[in-house]
């Protein structure tokens, strides 16, 4: 699989990476034997760069990928986690319900700070059982995680020390790479003005649908040298599925105008006889600017079917006809969107 240079680093990922959220048991339990599977499947179809984090299944996420990649050659793949949550252990039975089924017993604790991002980082290490991870993610830092207020403090501690921090671990060589991993363009524009970030993990606001990355963040990025990893490309379900009942946009059921756009862009696929899906899986890689896509399963059927439409072949003037039926995500308010 072909490979693209994250920012100004000389760290190279594949085109197509590993999103590990599902292995965490996102909305379904994920028993150790189905996530090996999938992680041996994504292994097979070529992906070589793996993301994961300590809030997918509060540390279950990283386990697993730490004992798939342990006996795998040195330097045969890339590897990313994230830092700002640091897990800690949960009271008695009072582990707290962010989606993840059978997760271990944690809970989280924000800090953006120097000291806890450091923190994090051990931890993960730990988590892993690896010694090396390549590039770490700020993860959910912004409004749509933590509202205004609650935000105006993180964004501080990260401005302040955190970032100090990452500037460190990369300096000594202990990373390669950091950035952010947020599902909001806000909060990345925050921080670009203010500080160089090697990479931007951005979920669900660069894909066929939603374009709220446009106007300003790509731009910037390109004068900046950042570069996107694209998450959330089917928009959380939507633009695999299409506007089926119970179809979801963002985490949340689709309204009937979400519904309508993807119902178009169903039909212009149609009309040019290939899959929206595939069609949504290869857009964000025809900017420059993006250099990985994840796909994040806990199945090995879907991720190998995801990759024949990742290969499949498109018709190079598909995309402009999708252009009118796309969104920009609305502003934020003062209250989180999904914490």
């Amino acid at each position: 699989m072909q490979t693209r240079t994250i920012g100004r680093t000389d760290l190279a990922v594949t085109e197509f990476g590993f999103g590990t959220a599902p292995l965490g048991g996102l909305y379904r339990a994920c028993p150790r034997d189905v996530a090996m599977a999938t992680l041996e499947t994504a292994w097979q179809e070529g992906l070589r760069y793996y993301d994961t984090a300590p809030w997918y299944g509060f540390g279950l996420a990283e386990r697993y990928v730490g004992d798939f990649l342990r006996d795998k050659p040195k330097g045969s793949y890339v590897l990313s986690t994230k830092v700002g949550r640091v897990m800690q252990p949960a009271e008695g039975d009072t582990v707290p319900n962010y989606g993840f089924v059978d997760p271990l017993p944690f809970g989280a604790r924000y800090d953006y700070s120097y000291d806890g991002i450091m923190r994090c980082l051990e931890l993960s290490y730990t988590r892993l059982g690896l010694n090396r991870i390549d590039i770490l993610y700020v993860h959910d830092i912004g409004v749509y995680t933590h509202g205004a207020e609650r935000n105006a403090v993180y964004l501080r501690q990260l401005l302040d020390s955190g970032l100090k921090a990452l500037s460190e671990l990369k300096s000594s060589g202990t990373i390669k790479a950091f950035g952010l991993g947020v599902n909001e363009v806000p909060v990345c524009l925050d921080i670009l003005r203010e500080a160089d970030l090697d990479c931007i993990l951005l979920a669900g606001r660069y894909t066929l649908l939603d374009r709220s990355a446009v106007e300003e963040l790509l731009p910037l990025c390109g004068r900046k040298g950042t570069s996107l990893v694209v998450g959330g490309v089917f928009n959380s379900g939507i633009l695999a599925t299409g506007p089926v009942e119970g179809a979801h946009f963002d985490y949340m059921p689709a309204t009937p105008e979400v519904a309508e756009k993807v119902g178009a862009m169903m039909g212009i696929a149609a009309e040019r006889g290939v899959p929206l899906a595939a069609a949504a899986l290869q857009f964000p890689l025809r900017r420059p600017a993006v250099t990985s896509v994840l796909l994040g399963t806990a199945k090995p059927e879907s991720l190998r079917r995801n990759m024949a439409l990742a290969r499949m072949d498109l018709p190079k003037d598909i995309y402009p006809a999708f252009e009118p039926h796309t969104l920009v995500a609305p502003e934020l308010g003062l209250e989180p969107v999904r914490e």
